[in-house]
């Protein structure tokens, strides 16, 4: 439908303004998450990438995260209305009617499940990407992959296909629960700002807030799988990696 396209086009503009505001920030979580011990923190990460690889160092993955955010948003949101639509199957109720901000969480968490299947195999290309500096630094691996194209064609031959699937069930454990806070957030932030208004008619900067209400719930959440996910994904680089 028109909405259902509109819905999809917003995701993707969505997605790519978080990748080009985010971008650095989430190289520098990707390879503390790894590498715990080789940065103080955040600012020690930023210097010393800087100096060693310069700008360029803080967008590497950009055109998987890219792909990934706007392939996850684009799958979630069009998703989103079907799963509304199946949990007021599950309720038992009419077709139009509103759900309430916690059965919207529960839609908008069995949509990510659906959004981790063309999230997985973009995130392992970024993830890898983004420490790959870090894996030869540390000696793990002798010869890194630097575009694109050289980590993807590294993945299927050394694992095929499936091996784009690594780290797929920490993804599916971070996503999950992730969106129902993320939805559950937004809904309930929206409903705080609305005052017994529809939500609706809620201005931009309500909705802002609401989004990075939700977006706080989620990391706050699912973080420490984050965590897990990254280093299964980086790591497995340099062979066989466990669960």
């Amino acid at each position: 439908s028109p909405s259902a396209a509109l819905l999809t086009a917003t995701a993707c503009l969505g997605g790519i303004a978080c990748v080009v505001t985010g971008q650095p920030f989430d190289t520098a979580k990707v390879k503390m998450q790894t590498f715990p011990d080789m940065y103080k923190g955040i600012v020690d990460c930023f210097v010393q990438t800087y100096k060693q690889v310069g700008l360029r160092g803080f967008y590497q993955g950009t055109t998987p995260a890219l792909v990934a955010n706007i392939a996850e948003n684009s799958v979630l949101f069009m998703c989103y209305g079907f799963c509304q639509q199946l949990v007021r199957r599950i309720v038992g109720v009419d077709r139009k009617t509103k759900l309430s901000d916690l059965q919207n969480a529960a839609a908008g968490s069995f949509a990510s499940a659906f959004a981790t299947l063309v999230l997985c195999p973009t995130e392992l290309v970024k993830c890898r990407l983004q420490a790959m500096h870090e894996m030869q630094l540390s000696g793990k691996i002798i010869q890194g992959h630097n575009t694109v194209w050289s980590v993807v064609k590294g993945v299927i031959q050394k694992d095929g296909p499936l091996g784009f699937y690594r780290g797929w069930s920490s993804t599916l454990l971070r996503e999950v629960p992730g969106y129902f806070f993320f939805f559950g957030g937004y809904e309930l932030s929206r409903t705080f700002f609305a005052s017994g208004r529809p939500k609706d008619e809620l201005g931009p900067i309500p909705l802002l807030l609401s989004g990075g209400f939700g977006g706080s719930c989620l990391w706050i959440a699912v973080y420490p799988v984050d965590c897990v996910k990254s280093r299964i994904q980086v790591l497995s680089m340099a062979g066989k990696q466990t669960g």
